[in-house]
């Protein structure tokens, strides 16, 4: 019976070290990023904006964190109200990861947008959304850092302008650096996935 138990006992070991393996080799297999990828990635350009609350942002300061931009305005009709469900749909699902990454949404349209505004409109998504604002200049400079194309179309109506802008979502990892863009349109579960790896990469 002794060694019977013994037997049993051993057979339970292997198993628990067959399932180790098998749990190591699914998470530390290579995983092939969506959208385009930056390799080898660099540097994001450190800028300091103005957030919702009045308080300074500084990209430096997110280090440690896994940071997604998305470049938009509180009167867009489609794409950053899209965007923004998308972030919401994120980070519902990362769990306990969430404290492990900050969701940016910096305007294009800093004449209309005021830090009220912004703070408003994010709370419809989610109120610890970060919304980033400042002087025109200072936003030239961040938008033409990550290649933001941004410009106002007269539409003639009593809604007033609307704003032409880049719609896409910039991936930054914990070390700072500018890792991913993903197209508009790119499926929320996808953002998910790239943005639960960059978590785990750090």
């Amino acid at each position: 019976m002794f060694k019977s138990k013994l037997g049993t006992v051993g057979l339970g070991v292997v198993i628990g070290l067959v399932l180790v393996l098998v749990i190591w080799q699914v998470f530390t297999q290579d995983y092939t990023y969506q959208g385009s990828l930056i390799d080898p990635p660099v540097p994001a350009a450190d800028f300091d904006l103005t957030d919702q609350h009045g308080q300074t942002f500084r990209l430096s300061d997110q280090h440690g964190k896994v940071v997604l931009i998305f470049f938009g305005y509180t009167h867009c009709p489609d794409v950053c109200p899209v965007t923004l469900s998308e972030f919401k749909q994120i980070k519902s699902k990362l769990g306990n990861q969430v404290d492990d990454i900050s969701f940016v949404f910096i305007t294009v349209d800093p004449e209309r947008d005021t830090l009220e505004k912004l703070g408003d409109h994010l709370a419809n998504f989610d109120a610890g959304f970060i919304g980033l604002s400042g002087d025109r200049s200072s936003l030239e400079e961040v938008w033409m850092s990550f290649g933001v194309y941004q410009a106002k179309q007269e539409t003639g109506s009593a809604a007033g302008y609307l704003v032409d802008h880049t719609a896409r979502v910039y991936a930054i990892d914990v070390d700072g650096n500018w890792r991913l863009t993903y197209p508009f349109g790119m499926e929320s579960d996808k953002l998910f996935q790239g943005v639960r790896h960059l978590i785990q990469e750090g």
